[in-house]
């Protein structure tokens, strides 16, 4: 052997000892351990940012919200038998829903079917006997159908679960103003326009019954 072919023994017999150290001292990167997740949930790839990879669908509206939104949308547009075939629509999933309750009495006195507005009215104050719109809707079919005495108690009713409530005052003026009660009637338009001095109606009446004294 001459002294070249040992010199290349030498220098090949270097790099395969530093090769295979390299191979077995575990520094050698291995193929998916460089990537491996860190916690359970997350995966190789980048795939440990669900937030970021997958949106979050938005939730469907309920059959029901679907039918309370047609309802209201047939009421804007004048279409009142559109809107009262979505709410018997309503009723016929969920009898006792307050909401479909409440546009079925509107519908009704919008028809002149005051009975069975009352009977809605009555039926939301059986599920919620705190519900001071119900009360004052009650209160005004009542007086539709006649009915005054039990009309002013409803009126006095919603005033007393919600005593800031402009309208429930209005309203309560309106029955006292048909029933003759005109100094009554003028304390609640007056009550009816303190709280709320948008209401021009009752700064009309108002004015109307001051020009009387």
């Amino acid at each position: 052997m001459t002294t070249f072919q040992l010199f290349l023994l030498i220098v090949a017999g270097g790099v395969f000892y530093f090769f295979f150290k390299q191979l077995f001292s575990g520094s050698y990167p291995k193929r998916g351990v460089d990537f491996e997740a860190k916690l359970p949930n997350e995966q190789i790839g980048g795939v440990n940012r669900p937030d970021k990879i997958f949106s979050t669908p938005e939730s469907r509206p309920t059959r029901m919200e679907e039918l309370l939104h047609m309802t209201d949308d047939a009421v804007k547009q004048g279409d009142m038998l559109e809107a009262r075939k979505a709410i018997q629509s309503a009723l016929i999933i969920d009898a006792d829903n307050i909401e479909a309750l409440r546009r079925n009495g509107y519908l009704q006195i919008e028809f002149e079917n005051f009975n069975e507005a009352r009977e809605s009215y009555e039926k939301i104050l059986l599920l919620d006997a705190n519900d001071d719109l119900a009360e004052d809707s009650l209160a005004n079919v009542l007086h539709k159908l006649g009915d005054d005495e039990n009309a002013v108690i409803h009126h006095q009713k919603a005033i007393a679960l919600d005593p800031k409530y402009a309208p429930h005052y209005f309203n309560y003026a309106n029955t006292l103003y048909d029933m003759g009660k005109k100094e009554e009637a003028l304390e609640n338009y007056t009550k009816a326009y303190e709280l709320n001095s948008s209401l021009a109606e009752a700064k009309k009446m108002m004015n109307e019954l001051e020009g009387e004294k």
